[in-house]
């Protein structure tokens, strides 16, 4: 590219940043933390945190680029609310599930089970962007590694719980988790009739325990609906 086509790129560009600075959206709305934040949300999964860029959410809002100071320090805030939200859900929901009512081990493993069917529970997409995220910046591997071991102390906890020893408990628990993170790291995809068959079958590999008809017939009422 010659020296005069990188002037004439660049500065349409500074044309463009211009024009936007000069709309708020329509009846003057600036957007919204969580529009600036679903924005993000949307370019993280589809292209990767480099291409988190305010220019470019803003171009996705129809808003201003000065509109996002308006919640935001910088980028690097938006970006802290990010990963924010990603623990709040995931993490925050798988250990809600850990902990969720069961009568036994085999109930306990079908609600934690149900992470990896319902993307309201734990967003898949969402897990795999942050882990690719981590892989350049050490800021955000420690948060995935400190994600990690809460997610497997409640998991142990929960084979606990139903009388399993400490080494048992956390093997039994690696091996549960350490399975879904493959799958997701390897973006495995298959379909939902084929994975519910098999739910039965891994049950009872982490449990030692062959789950009951009607304990799988809810949690197969949950998900195929």
């Amino acid at each position: 590219m010659t020296a005069e086509s990188i002037f004439l790129v660049d500065r349409a560009a500074m044309d463009y940043e211009n024009r936007m600075d000069q709309k708020t959206g329509a009846n003057g709305w600036r957007g919204s933390p969580e529009a600036w934040l679903t924005a993000a949300y949307d370019v993280l999964l589809e292209s990767g945190v480099d291409s988190v860029r305010i220019l470019l959410m803003a171009k996705r809002l129809n808003l201003s680029r000065t509109s996002f100071y308006w919640f935001f320090k910088d980028r690097e805030e938006l970006l802290v609310g990010l990963l924010r939200l990603w623990r709040d859900k995931n993490t925050g929901n798988f250990i809600r599930q850990t902990n969720s009512y069961a009568e036994t081990l085999v109930e306990g493993l079908l609600n934690v089970s149900d992470c990896w069917f319902d993307t309201t529970v734990f967003d898949s997409q969402f897990e795999f962007a942050v882990r690719s995220w981590a892989l350049q910046s050490p800021e955000v591997q420690a948060e995935v590694q400190t994600a990690d071991e809460l997610r497997l102390a409640a998991l142990s906890d929960l084979f606990r719980r139903f009388g399993y020893s400490e080494i048992s408990a956390g093997v039994r628990a690696r091996t549960v988790y350490l399975t879904q993170i493959g799958y997701i790291s390897m973006q495995t995809s298959e379909e939902l009739e084929l994975r519910l068959a098999r739910m039965s079958t891994y049950i009872e590999v982490f449990s030692g325990h062959a789950p009951q008809q009607r304990e799988m017939n809810r949690f197969l009422a949950r998900h195929r609906a």
